[in-house]
């Protein structure tokens, strides 16, 4: 279990004062400038050597990607930004919420001195819809770092001027994807760009780019005063640091909680969690990182952990962490089918294979959850799927293939039944013969 004292979220259950006086009676914003005043080289070089991947799930180093942003000014003079994805809309998901209503400052100061680290003079967070009083948390705490002068001009006294907004997107799942959250920033639809151009080089209204989540950024203050090292001596070799897991489903206590990476499934379900509804043995299937990656089954989750390699070797992945469990009560067709509908209506549109694909997955899934198909089309379903995935501009098409694959990879004897069931359940039984 992690130690008390290697926590970064002391407030994630929201039982402390979130305001500024509060936060900086927890450690925040302690000397500010004398980090900022490492400079931009020892700053991205300590977050590589802290091992950060991205919280967001996609899992992509943190320091290498500040990394990318351009080292001089632009010639024609065109500023840099950073954008904070607060989009948090992936079902099971609800980690970055908790973080905008308890702990806003740990974010802004992060969003402060990763924008430093990468010569950004702005920041926007741009925050999903529905998150209303989340959004006047935040609203709040970026009020009181202004009038306590920690952002904007001379922000902390470091020297360095900064300013940060926050944006309320529409409610759109798609504008979690990095740059149709830039089109959507823009007072664009959010759809998707073509990739190159990143957002490194051309991104928000074509300038220089950094988008990270909420949980990304609001660790970097954390790390860089308690010491990369500090950091990557917690989880595994190259899954390193603590992370916000969200428990949810048929478990006895719903919860958010910050561990290590690399945390056995079992341990983290049974320690926080509760356990699972009517005990372990009545477990039948977890989905480990939010809806858009694959299930995995019971005698896969006795010894699985929870980091991204882990994850990845048993065909599923970490994501953002939204453990959801589903016990043997669960019809785990009718789920998948369930999370079918929902990528199916949040598709932009733009790629064919995901536009037609997701439909046409959803609607053979309505008949699968009756048993109403034949048996070869599981095989076709399988291998639609897999036309879909990798063949579109974002991650969606994928988002929308993994949970069937999943499905047809450890339970296709299920669907196979329900066929079964369906056929025999509709052959006419033979007249009984007549006796002479």
């Amino acid at each position: 279990m992690l130690a008390d004292q290697d926590r970064i979220f002391t407030n994630l259950y929201g039982q402390h004062d979130w305001s500024l006086e509060g936060a900086q009676s927890r450690g925040d914003w302690n000397d500010t400038a004398a980090i900022i005043a490492r400079g931009r080289d020892a700053i991205i070089d300590e977050m590589k050597a802290s091992g950060l991947r991205g919280r967001g799930g996609a899992g992509f180093p943190t320091g290498m990607k500040w990394s990318f942003m351009p080292k001089q000014p632009s010639p024609d003079g065109r500023p840099s930004y950073l954008v904070v994805n607060a989009d948090e809309s992936e079902p099971g998901t609800c980690k970055d919420r908790d973080i905008l209503r308890h702990d806003p400052h740990k974010l802004i100061e992060g969003c402060l001195i990763a924008s430093f680290a990468m010569g950004a003079q702005a920041c926007y967070v741009y925050v999903r819809g529905e998150y209303y009083n989340e959004t006047c948390n935040l609203q709040a705490a970026v009020d009181q770092a202004y009038a306590a002068n920690l952002l904007g001009k001379n922000a902390a006294g470091s020297g360095y001027d900064f300013d940060l907004y926050v944006h309320r997107g529409a409610g759109a799942y798609i504008c979690g994807e990095e740059t149709a959250l830039l089109e959507s920033l823009e007072g664009k639809k959010g759809m998707p760009r073509l990739k190159p151009p990143f957002p490194a080089a051309v991104g928000l209204y074509g300038c220089p780019t950094t988008v990270n989540n909420v949980e990304t950024i609001a660790v970097v203050p954390t790390i860089l005063r308690r010491g990369g090292a500090w950091f990557s001596a917690l989880g595994r070799p190259k899954n390193t640091g603590t992370k916000i897991f969200c428990i949810s489903g048929h478990v006895n206590k719903p919860c958010n909680v910050e561990e290590e990476l690399g945390i056995p499934l079992r341990e983290l379900i049974d320690t926080y969690a509760g356990g699972v509804r009517g005990g372990w043995d009545n477990l039948l299937a977890v989905i480990p990182g939010g809806s858009s990656v694959p299930l995995l089954p019971k005698d896969i989750c006795d010894t699985v952990l929870m980091d991204f390699d882990s994850l990845r070797d048993v065909k599923s992945g970490l994501g953002t962490a939204g453990v959801i469990v589903m016990d043997k009560s669960t019809d785990v067709i009718r789920a998948i089918d369930r999370l079918a509908q929902f990528y199916k209506h949040e598709s932009c549109g733009q790629c064919t294979p995901c536009r037609e694909g997701t439909g046409w997955m959803m609607r053979v899934m309505h008949r699968m959850v009756q048993g109403r198909a034949e048996l070869d089309e599981i095989d076709i379903l399988e291998k639609v799927t897999k036309q879909i995935e990798g063949h579109t501009i974002c991650a969606l098409g994928d988002a929308a293939a993994w949970p069937i694959q999943g499905l047809i990879r450890h339970f296709r004897p299920v669907m196979e039944e329900r066929i079964a069931s369906y056929k025999a359940a509709r052959t006419p039984r033979p007249l009984p013969m007549a006796a002479e």
